[in-house]
């Protein structure tokens, strides 16, 4: 999508949920970001595998697809919140987190419950890129545009609103440039990203 971002095929385990991954070269980690689960599949085992060291990271309890099969194969360690990591027996190693972590300086997570309980967000700003993960916590309405969407899933849905708005004091003025959503991306009409993202997520209501 970007020097150093790719994007998988949509997954049926995840309800057609999309995962990222980011390397390494693009935030000065010394390992991968794979933003949510990809699925299951022998071609994408292979190639994440091949790549070396890595970092999941479940942004929801939609993203998070058959996760043991996959870490059991490329033996990357899984981030998830803490409100979501008893989902997970036997996915080892497991780390969860808070409200916030740091991974390196740029590469943050916040905490956003409202579409599950343990929903978080990820932004990456480097050299390279600035761009927001933002799981479900808004999806794709139309070009360039987004929104919170209060679906039959959602957990919560005015705290899905609260957390949008805590994301919004919690950007670095300006960020992000770019938007990657975790599903819903044929609303893009052939984009897979959402560009001028900091106007966009101004504007989303």
């Amino acid at each position: 999508m970007r020097p150093g971002l790719w994007l998988f095929a949509p997954s049926r385990d995840s309800q057609g949920g999309s995962s990222w991954l980011l390397e390494a070269s693009a935030t000065g980690l010394s390992f991968d970001l794979l933003i949510d689960c990809p699925g299951y599949s022998q071609a994408n085992l292979d190639w994440l595998s091949a790549r070396g060291p890595g970092l999941l990271v479940l942004t929801s309890r939609e993203g998070h697809g058959r996760c043991r099969r996959v870490q059991q194969a490329i033996g990357w360690e899984v981030l998830v919140q803490e409100q979501e990591a008893y989902l997970l027996p036997g996915v080892a190693p497991l780390r969860s987190f808070g409200a916030t972590c740091e991974l390196a300086p740029g590469v943050r997570l916040l905490w956003t419950p409202g579409p599950t309980p343990g929903a978080c967000v990820v932004h990456a700003r480097g050299p390279q890129l600035d761009v927001l993960f933002c799981g479900r916590l808004l999806a794709p309405v139309g070009p360039n545009a987004i929104a919170p969407l209060r679906t039959a899933r959602c957990f919560h849905w005015p705290r899905q609103l609260a957390s949008l708005e805590a994301l919004r004091g919690w950007l670095p003025p300006g960020s992000p440039e770019w938007i990657a959503c975790g599903g819903g991306l044929g609303a893009l009409r052939g984009a897979k990203l959402v560009t001028e993202g900091a106007v966009a997520l101004r504007s989303a209501p």
